[in-house]
């Protein structure tokens, strides 16, 4: 009963197999994923000009689909740097210097305040935020080097980065992929996130405080204050006009999420409000700083924030235009239908799955974490998430439920490890600003992320 399966399902099958394989191997998997798309296109076409021109539609496909995330992601760069260059930053973040008294709220103090802030402008910026005012203090009072890189890595790249709950560029990636709404997607990852966080970041301190008392930690290479503020030098704002900025930018920021509830903004309608801000922000605050030179600055600020922006997402983009081909872009992308009675490919693997093989809930969950491992070793958090997401839209169509959980929870793992929390050269970010080595990094996050992964997985099958 069903739809019977074709080479175009058989094909693609295959090379979701060549992906996965590659990435266990540590290879690039771009070359495969335009291979999928253009055996794809020449076995529903026959036409060798079709499938050739059916790369570049997938292309522009996936582009238009990705284009709200990559801009607005390029534009809160852009804004940040421009905070960072005026000294902006320094005053937004300095008031919680003042609490941080301990090793223990130093390392509470910089993953809260690290998290929230890298809601808003991710987390690979909001390092540069914090490095510069509270990890000269965490080190004053005694907090190791490598406990405050722990920290705003699990509270950055993890927990913030693997909600994305403002921006939302993961979960549209992910719900995208997965053929659900990427409000679904935010509104399953929440429990799981909450369980995901509490248990990596109370493992990662007892075992940081264990060291600390063992004497195996403490903070050798000591840096002062004047070393690592240096980025306002050349910022033409006086202190009372930078303490108006860093209090109106955290109010604006705050009435953005006023307005999200209050107007039910969500998705591409919530991204374009912080958009927007961001945007103005950017460009009031290049006038006051640079004044006669306000036009040129901002155009720089804007030319760095989008170049930041496409070379995070390259090599998302192939990658994303063949799992979108398993989903509701394929007569765009290829030009030619799906046999008749289809409901695209992946839900057809689904469908047939469930009638071959008896998918479970359990079998559904670690096979989605397994995959989000997997594709996070190539040190990109978001170019596994297409494949997760089509993963996960299988499983739940098989399973008969769950595809939102199943979604979130491969989002989940692929962040947590290719965001930058285990990878050794996506923690390059946090392992610079606090001069500690990356691969020590990850090595003491290890133990910490794996319990919380396995938790985390085992929570999800109560909400599948």
């Amino acid at each position: 009963m069903g739809l019977e399966l074709t080479a175009l399902h058989w094909i693609y099958l295959l090379f979701i197999g060549l992906t996965i394989l590659m990435m266990i191997l540590r290879r690039d998997i771009t070359i495969i994923c335009i291979a999928g798309v253009l055996l794809l296109g020449l076995t529903a076409t026959g036409s060798v000009a079709a499938a050739i021109s059916g790369i570049f539609s997938s292309f522009m496909y996936a582009i238009s689909e990705l284009l709200s995330i990559i801009l607005v992601i390029s534009i809160i760069t852009s804004m940040s740097r421009v905070l960072m260059a005026t000294g902006i930053n320094d005053l937004m973040i300095s008031p919680f210097a003042k609490i941080i008294k301990t090793p223990t709220l130093a390392f509470w103090t910089i993953g809260i305040v690290m998290m929230i802030i890298s809601w808003f402008f991710w987390p690979s910026p909001a390092v540069a935020l914090m490095g510069a005012v509270l990890l000269p203090v965490a080190l004053r009072v005694g907090l190791p080097a490598l406990g405050a890189a722990m920290a705003m890595n699990l509270f950055g790249h993890g927990i913030a980065l693997s909600g994305d709950f403002i921006i939302q560029a993961a979960p549209k990636l992910s719900g995208d992929a997965a053929g659900i709404a990427a409000s679904d997607v935010i509104t399953a990852s929440i429990p799981l996130i909450i369980i995901m966080g509490i248990v990596t970041t109370v493992t990662a301190f007892v075992l940081l405080k264990r060291d600390m008392k063992k004497g195996k930690l403490d903070s050798i290479k000591k840096f002062s204050a004047e070393e690592l503020l240096k980025n306002n030098e050349e910022s033409e704002l006086s202190l009372p006009v930078k303490r108006i900025f860093a209090a109106i930018i955290p109010l604006l920021f705050a009435a953005n999420i006023i307005m999200m509830f209050t107007l039910k903004l969500q998705g591409g309608e919530a991204t374009a409000l912080i958009g927007g801000t961001s945007v103005l922000i950017l460009i009031f605050t290049s006038i006051a700083a640079h004044k006669q030179q306000a036009l040129e600055k901002t155009t720089k600020f804007l030319i760095e924030g989008l170049q930041f922006g496409f070379r995070v997402f390259g090599p998302v983009i192939p990658i994303a235009a063949f799992f979108y081909l398993g989903g509701s872009g394929f007569e765009q992308m290829i030009g030619s239908s799906l046999p008749e009675g289809s409901e695209g490919i992946i839900n057809d693997l689904g469908t047939a799955l469930a009638a071959v093989v008896p998918i479970t809930k359990s079998l559904g969950a670690f096979t989605i974490a397994t995959v989000g491992v997997i594709t996070g070793l190539d040190g990109s958090g978001f170019s596994g998430l297409p494949l997760t997401g089509s993963i996960a839209a299988l499983f739940g169509k098989a399973i008969g439920s769950g595809t939102a959980s199943l979604t979130a929870l491969g989002q989940i793992t692929t962040i947590w490890i290719g965001g930058g929390t285990l990878v050794p050269w996506a923690l390059i970010p946090a392992a610079a600003i606090c001069n500690v080595d990356p691969f020590e990094l990850a090595r003491r996050n290890l133990i910490p992320v794996i319990i919380g992964l396995i938790v985390t997985t085992i929570t999800a099958l109560f909400f599948i």
